[in-house]
């Protein structure tokens, strides 16, 4: 089972590193807010990007999940549907939501 901790202090931050472009490509801030294990803030709107913890000012999109969902959803990605379908999974904007899919492959 995934770890959320670690993939919003370690995973996401070295996947920025790895990958910079991530950030022009998407170009926004996401919020999540993670029932169950805490609120982090995904900054892609600029520079090399930034994950950290806590909300945001003004995110262009915010997710809204339970934590053993969002364990799901980092061990199998292509469950997001699923989860958006079924109500498990909240967003604020579906488009910009749809780039996230960068991130967790």
């Amino acid at each position: 089972m995934a770890d959320i901790q670690n993939f919003f202090d370690e995973v996401l931050p070295n996947k920025l590193v790895e990958k910079p472009e991530l950030v022009e490509s998407i170009g926004s801030s996401y919020q999540f807010d993670i029932d169950g294990a805490g609120c982090w803030t995904v900054d892609l709107s600029d520079g090399a990007g930034a994950v950290r913890t806590g909300g945001g000012e003004s995110p262009g999109c915010v997710v809204t999940i339970k934590a053993p969902d969002f364990e799901k959803l980092l061990d199998n990605p292509s469950s997001a549907m699923m989860l958006f379908t079924t109500g498990r999974l909240k967003v604020s904007n579906l488009t910009m939501a749809m780039s996230l899919q960068k991130l967790f492959s």
